[in-house]
């Protein structure tokens, strides 16, 4: 007598696993979406702290964080370029989004215009970066020198 290693399932109980799934998908996304709505309308959050404290804190944090990665030198083996090349990209466009991260609606607004433009800024090299361009296109020689601008600012902002 052989037995079969798939057991089926009550009649019942098979009824009614689409219709859960579907609720629960239903939730999963109904989630998300207050998730996203939530996350979008942060315009009006107020953080802990100093604003102008914090937001100097992770303007250190991130300018520290960016000029590691992008003048490490792990050699000339092409694997470890491009080991610090993507390090370099990260550290851009996930500092852009920190400093994003760290303003609120108690920032005052002569710092926070320029942090966000600089955040933005490093978002936007880095994504240049990730799309083939380097130092020497002039578009992103131009978007790198209004960054270096607008990062002096904010260090005498940040004194």
């Amino acid at each position: 007598m052989s037995r079969s290693p798939v057991q089926v399932a009550p009649e019942g109980l098979s009824r009614w696993v689409a219709p859960a799934a579907l609720v629960i998908a239903v939730v999963a996304a109904a989630l998300a979406i207050w998730a996203l709505i939530g996350a979008s309308s942060n315009g009006s959050k107020t953080l802990a702290g100093d604003p102008k404290t914090r937001v100097c804190a992770t303007f250190g944090t991130v300018s520290k964080a960016v000029q590691l990665q992008t003048h490490a030198d792990l050699g000339p083996d092409p694997v470890a370029q491009e080991a610090v090349a993507g390090n370099a990209r990260l550290s851009l466009i996930g500092g852009g989004e920190y400093l994003l991260n760290s303003l609120d609606s108690a920032t005052p607004s002569q710092l926070a215009d320029p942090v966000r433009s600089f955040a933005n800024s490093l978002q936007d090299i880095g994504m240049h970066y990730l799309a083939g361009e380097v130092n020497s296109d002039p578009a992103q020689a131009a978007r790198l020198a209004e960054s270096e601008s607008v990062r002096k600012q904010i260090v005498d902002l940040c004194k």
